[in-house]
């Protein structure tokens, strides 16, 4: 559930708190070097600083960010429970062939006694 409040991959070091206050001009210089070292090693992280650089209003990136988190998990939520309902339907196929293969082999046994009995 904690892997949802972050749109950033987790094995990357930067936070959104950190991307917000490098837009602001607030990062320390350490901060600024980290994240333009990883601007220049992933085409992802360049063209989400490009991208956010574009917002004219910097107190809405917050709201977007809360709002495309949200989208996000309700999303990954359909998904989930998707597959959750496929998988029971699926199980209820596996149910049914087992059941008429076991109802096959009890009238084949029925039907094989029946045949040695009357000989």
């Amino acid at each position: 559930m904690n892997d949802l409040k972050d749109i950033l991959h987790q094995d990357e070091e930067m936070n959104q708190d950190e991307l917000l206050r490098y837009l602001e001009g607030n990062a320390t210089p350490e901060e600024r070097f980290a994240i333009e070292k990883q601007m220049a090693d992933s085409d992802f992280m360049n063209d989400a600083v490009e991208g956010l650089q574009e917002f004219k209003d910097k107190q809405k990136l917050q709201q977007y960010a809360a709002q495309l988190n949200l989208q996000l998990k309700k999303q990954t939520a359909k998904e989930k429970k998707r597959k959750l309902r496929k998988g029971i339907k699926d199980q209820n196929w596996v149910l049914i062939s087992i059941v008429t293969i076991l109802l096959l082999c009890i009238l084949a046994y029925q039907v094989i006694r029946m045949f040695y009995a009357g000989r």
